[in-house]
């Protein structure tokens, strides 16, 4: 028999629950025999006033962090709120979509649609094993860990501590790490250690989806002390790669400016560094590339400990300042490139190149802890 997984994700709200979905998707294929995987926008469920809040995370991302910052400490604060309206906002377009799915199992990738949807399958006595995969990684909402879930799949210990600081049961929370899209993990020369990092360097130099950060100065740095070539990408930020284009003009072919790209894989493979932002999405698909980390910021809230995630593990480094490039720089690549060979070796300890495939055969044997028992009239089903 078929196995319907209805996933809850967002389309707009940076690009990190997309990729977390599309790496899911892949281990199966949408049009498998065994398993059918129907992936929904959340926003796209309250109509025109949900789908424009849910559009709004990129320009607020790029030109307000501080309100950014605010808005998501309140939403923590009031998560019972935050529930409660998206509740009213969705009823009726997820009742429908679940008739029309019969799905046996609900997966959700976005933090907003948690609490929301358990209200209703709780108020309409619908009984449909739900679970809830963290896309973040230190920095977690309370709307991530609702109790209620009857698994919540965490990507690091960290992650899960802060569930268990908000009362979920540690037997609902599996470990299962960060799923990242198999196009990342090539076998390529970039995954080998590294001996003499000679110049010139390729540095690639990126800020998530939404492109955000001090891109221009991070390349002028580089370019201005280094024998290097310089890879940047913009993102969805139009404006800012028309800006990068013109101001950056000078350095002519060692400057090269992406807007938002499918391929960023094989710039990553072709780079010896990466400069980022804290994003989770981001960070391990570089670690998965094998390509060294240089984390110059974080989106205030959810990713402001990320930073010190990737560094404590040696993924990466961080440089707060832009003006300690220089100096970062030239200890990565002394004594032959000594910590940078250390980062890559770290890197491919500790990425789990399974983790896609372990999570959706949890999702799929998550139904089998339910039945109890099944009569001609309907099926008993229970939390083990």
């Amino acid at each position: 028999m078929q196995k319907k997984v209805l996933i809850i994700s967002s389309d707009n709200t940076g690009h990190g629950h997309k990729s977390i979905t599309e790496s899911l998707c892949e281990k199966i294929g949408v049009n498998s025999d065994d398993v059918k995987i129907h992936v929904v926008d959340g926003f796209s469920l309250g109509g025109k006033l949900l789908s424009l809040i849910g559009s709004s995370y990129g320009p607020i991302t790029r030109t307000a962090e501080n309100l950014w910052k605010i808005v998501w400490k309140l939403t923590a604060i009031k998560a019972s709120l935050v529930n409660n309206f998206i509740e009213l906002q969705i009823k009726r377009n997820f009742l429908q979509l679940i008739e029309e799915v019969e799905p046996d199992v609900i997966l959700s990738v976005h933090p907003n649609f948690n609490g929301s949807i358990l209200n209703i399958l709780e108020k309409q006595k619908i009984t449909i094993p739900f679970l809830t995969l963290i896309a973040d990684l230190v920095n977690i909402y309370p709307l991530w860990a609702d109790r209620r879930a009857d698994y919540i799949i965490s990507p690091t210990e960290e992650a899960k501590e802060k569930c268990l600081e908000f009362g979920v049961p540690e037997e609902k929370i599996a470990v299962l790490g960060f799923p990242v899209r198999s196009r990342f993990f090539a076998i390529d020369k970039n995954l080998q250690v590294a001996q003499d990092q000679q110049p010139p360097l390729t540095c690639l130099i990126m800020s998530g989806g939404e492109g955000v950060g001090n891109m221009k100065s991070i390349a002028e740095n580089m370019l201005d002390n280094f024998d290097c070539r310089v890879k940047i990408i913009a993102g969805r930020n139009e404006k800012l790669k028309a800006e990068l284009e013109e101001s950056l003009s000078r350095y002519g072919e060692k400057v090269e400016i992406y807007g938002f790209t499918k391929n960023i894989q094989d710039l990553m493979f072709a780079s010896d560094i990466a400069f980022t932002r804290g994003s989770p999405n981001v960070m391990f698909e570089a670690v998965a590339s094998n390509t060294p980390l240089i984390i110059t910021g974080a989106l205030p809230g959810q990713e402001e400990d990320n930073p010190a995630f990737a560094q404590k593990l040696n993924l990466g480094v961080v440089c707060d300042d832009i003006n300690n490039i220089k100096p970062i720089i030239e200890d990565l690549l002394k004594n032959d490139g000594y910590k940078l060979n250390s980062i890559k070796r770290s890197q491919k300890a500790f990425i789990n190149d399974h983790a896609a495939e372990d999570i959706l055969q949890f999702i799929l044997e998550t139904k089998k802890l339910y039945y109890q028992e099944e009569t001609n009239d309907e099926v008993s089903l229970s939390y083990n």
